[in-house]
């Protein structure tokens, strides 16, 4: 069976696409393996985002903030397809991804900015989580090997 590579991508890489790598790297399908990186890459995991990844079963070794251009690099990882999840990442001059990967922005508000107590900005992160696990769903059902950038943005509509 082939597994499909997926890089999401964010500023930062602390929050948002780190849950997106979480999530599809422990798909029950297994045919994804995320990946997950930023344009600006943080010093830190988020702690609520490292929170829920370690909770539905990812492995914490694999938790860092990673520059994009790791993944530009020979000898890196095609990858299949790539996803925005803010807004910032999504305007910017993305580096060259060799394979021509299908690529789809999902835009998430960021959990990181919410003021509050640590209950309202865990609920804030569940639902980014939420979010992304509907649509990595909804990825995996589709037959992947046909995937272009038109319907793999569909999958933010849904």
């Amino acid at each position: 069976m082939k597994k499909y590579n997926i890089l999401f991508l964010c500023t930062h890489n602390s929050a948002r696409s780190i849950l997106g790598e979480a999530l599809a790297s422990i798909h029950p399908s297994g045919l994804l393996v995320g990946y997950s990186a930023g344009s600006s890459p943080g010093t830190a995991i988020n702690p609520f985002a490292k929170e829920l990844a370690l909770e539905v079963g990812y492995d914490e070794s694999k938790l860092r903030s990673k520059s994009w251009d790791e993944y530009a690099l020979p000898g890196a990882p095609k990858m299949d397809f790539i996803v925005t999840v803010c807004d910032n990442a999504a305007g910017e001059q993305c580096p060259f991804w060799p394979g021509s990967p299908a690529t789809a922005h999902w835009g998430f508000p960021d959990p990181s900015s919410i003021q509050g107590s640590d209950e309202e900005k865990r609920r804030a992160f569940n639902d980014v989580m939420v979010g992304l696990k509907k649509r990595i769903d909804l990825l995996a059902a589709m037959p992947l090997d046909t995937l272009d950038s038109m319907r793999l943005k569909k999958i933010h509509t849904q």
